[in-house]
């Protein structure tokens, strides 16, 4: 008997965090079933804007429903906006036919849920943090599935599967891409490797902390390379970019499958994109977690710190002189570097994407029948 095309909506935006896993799994999708029909709803806000049509798929937006944490005049305006971005979401599933809906968080995801569940359309969703935000604890509820990237992580009827991520960087291995991946950034194929990235914006108090400690870094013999983040170039007294023995600084790198790859320890924010990642492909990690937000990021480490694979310092504490007395000399042990990485890989994920598609069109095939 022929397949009617599957028809599945995905809801979710505002940053990368939610917009890469929800990417990954459409593309896991389009893998499984080709003749599937995909849309992504969003806000015109978001980074979904450019992220979305850039990968080939259609969006749709709804309007914005921030949920106020405390009185204010947006939670007095609340009930009436949330309930035409429920109308304008049922739009949408109505106009797919949407067989499934798919969402990640995020603002845009609690009224698509609520339309969902108005529409008896199944309701699948992933939970990319450790602490999960208030858009999927409201989902959760009417859920068929639940997927979460962190086995830590509380929602009803979770279960673990990792984080969706970009193919490129899932089945990247890191060895065999060594090489190039140290060639194409312009680094030493033969030096330790110290990979240093805040995330797209950047993280002052990291930049801060390396820069002043760069000449111990290369007085040890440590190449660095710094992804200081999008108009966050470090600068020298002059003002201009600033320069040192070994030490490579870019604003961004377009893959950041060859930063890991060049990398024998990465040292980064611990969001929760990159703690799985990180996992995924067994690479050691500092981890410094953002010092404000609700802890997220700390918990985010945590079951990475508690294995092995990582080093989690307070952002207080992330000092030029806590570079020099342990992350030099823990550069210069390839024993413990090796240990970590074995570590880090054993928690490692790789196949979330095609996780999620497979329970997506299980759920679809319960709604046919």
């Amino acid at each position: 008997m022929t397949q009617s095309p599957l028809s599945v909506v995905l809801a979710g935006g505002g940053t990368a965090g939610h917009i890469s896993p929800l990417l990954a799994i459409a593309d896991a999708v389009r893998q499984l079933r080709p003749d599937a029909r995909i849309k992504v709803v969003g806000t015109s806000s978001g980074m979904e804007t450019r992220l979305v049509p850039a990968a080939g798929y259609e969006l749709a937006v709804i309007e914005r429903v921030p949920m106020p944490r405390r009185p204010s005049g947006d939670l007095a305006r609340l009930p009436a906006r949330l309930s035409r971005a429920v109308r304008q979401a049922g739009e949408i599933l109505d106009e797919a036919q949407a067989d499934v809906v798919v969402g990640v968080g995020g603002y845009v995801s609690t009224p698509v849920y609520l339309a969902a569940r108005k529409r008896r359309i199944p309701i699948i969703v992933h939970e990319a943090n450790a602490r999960p935000g208030l858009a999927n604890r409201v989902g959760a509820r009417n859920a068929d599935v639940v997927g979460v990237a962190f086995e830590e992580t509380k929602l009803p009827g979770a279960r673990w599967v990792g984080m969706p991520m970009r193919r490129e960087i899932s089945q990247l291995d890191r060895a065999a891409a060594r090489g190039t991946a140290r060639a194409a950034l312009g680094l030493d194929p033969d030096l330790p490797t110290l990979v240093v990235t805040g995330g797209s914006s950047g993280a002052a108090s990291i930049n801060a902390a390396v820069t002043a400690a760069l000449p111990e870094l290369s007085a040890a013999g440590i190449q660095t390379l710094h992804v200081t983040g999008r108009g966050k170039a470090a600068a020298d007294a002059e003002g201009k970019a600033l320069t040192a023995p070994l030490y490579r600084q870019v604003e961004y790198v377009d893959g950041m499958e060859l930063a890991y790859a060049a990398a024998d320890l990465l040292l980064a924010r611990s969001g929760a994109g990159t703690v799985c990642e990180i996992s995924a492909v067994g690479l050691p990690a500092v981890l410094v977690p953002l010092p404000h937000g609700n802890g997220e990021q700390a918990l985010n480490a945590a079951g990475l710190v508690e294995a092995g694979g990582a080093l989690l310092v307070r952002d207080s504490l992330f000092t030029p002189e806590w570079i020099t007395q342990n992350l030099i000399p823990l550069l210069s042990d390839r024993a413990a570097l090796e240990t970590m990485a074995a570590a880090s890989a054993a928690r490692g994920i790789r196949d979330a994407d095609t996780q999620m598609a497979a329970l997506i069109l299980e759920a679809a095939e319960r709604k046919a029948a």
